[in-house]
């Protein structure tokens, strides 16, 4: 029987990890330096793993880190592959099936969004509550915005409101709507994800919240709003002020993190 290339993964990287990861992490632009929290440390870059390629872009470092939080094994995937980039959504989506072959059973997936509220901070972090896909490759029509089980977990977004009080750490909650890319998005898109009811924008994450949902996954996704989206503020967009805003917002998304997977662990 021929195996998938997410099961070829596995099994060469397995007999490397102490035991199964019962989480895994998807740490998106600017947000990598909370693998360095993690106890007990196996690197592994991804040129080590068969199938996966190589981030292109500032910020995606390209290894995974296990390690633990207290007694609670997790997998932090330092990078991911973008659509843009000029993967098929196939590979885009590989890491989230490789997770799923090496035993995890939650996905908490995050990224650099840019902020559609004007309300909001630069810098605020933001629960995923909903998603839509605004690239029309799939669809023509307007998108839809899906919320609830199985794309986003209503246990883990619980869990994870109570850690964010209990470190008094004021998130916000949202609708992201992923966008092609890899260019930012107009004032235009922007106004209209607004009235489809968005909250933020970026280029990734709903084909690996669909994939997540489809191996069985509990998922939580927390957006890093790194950035004012275009037409909301009166200013320029560059990728150096979304890395840097994440630098900036390190120490807050890890004791958030650290405060859900706490809660998780055994």
């Amino acid at each position: 029987m021929t195996l998938l290339p997410a099961e070829t993964a596995a099994l060469a990287i397995r007999p490397r990890l102490p035991e199964s990861p019962e989480v895994a992490i998807i740490l998106g632009s600017g947000l990598s330096d909370f693998a360095d929290t993690l106890t007990g440390q196996v690197i592994i870059p991804y040129n080590e793993i068969p199938h996966y390629p190589q981030p292109t872009v500032p910020g995606h470092v390209g290894k995974l880190v296990y390690g633990n939080v207290g007694h609670l094994p997790v997998l932090a995937a330092q990078g991911r592959f973008h659509y843009y980039e000029g993967h098929p959504l196939e590979m885009v989506s590989l890491p989230i099936h490789f997770f799923r072959c090496l035993g995890a059973n939650i996905l908490i997936i995050t990224n650099a969004a840019g902020c559609a509220v004007t309300e909001w901070n630069e810098g605020d972090l933001m629960l995923i509550t909903g998603h839509m896909d605004y690239t029309f490759i799939e669809n023509a029509h307007d998108p839809v915005v899906l919320t609830g089980e199985p794309y986003h977990s209503q246990e883990l977004l619980s869990l994870a409101r109570t850690a964010a009080n209990e470190a008094g750490i004021n998130v916000r909650e949202g609708i992201y709507a992923w966008c092609l890319g890899p260019t930012f998005e107009t004032p235009a898109e922007i106004q209209e994800i607004r009235a489809l009811g968005g909250h933020a924008a970026g280029m990734s994450t709903v084909p690996e919240i669909r994939a997540a949902a489809e191996a069985g996954l509990k998922v939580l996704g927390i957006s890093c709003l790194t950035n004012y989206a275009a037409g909301i503020r009166d200013q320029p967009l560059n990728h150096e002020e979304v890395l840097a805003t994440g630098q900036r917002v390190q120490e807050t998304f890890a004791r958030l993190v650290t405060g859900i997977l706490a809660k998780l662990g055994p």
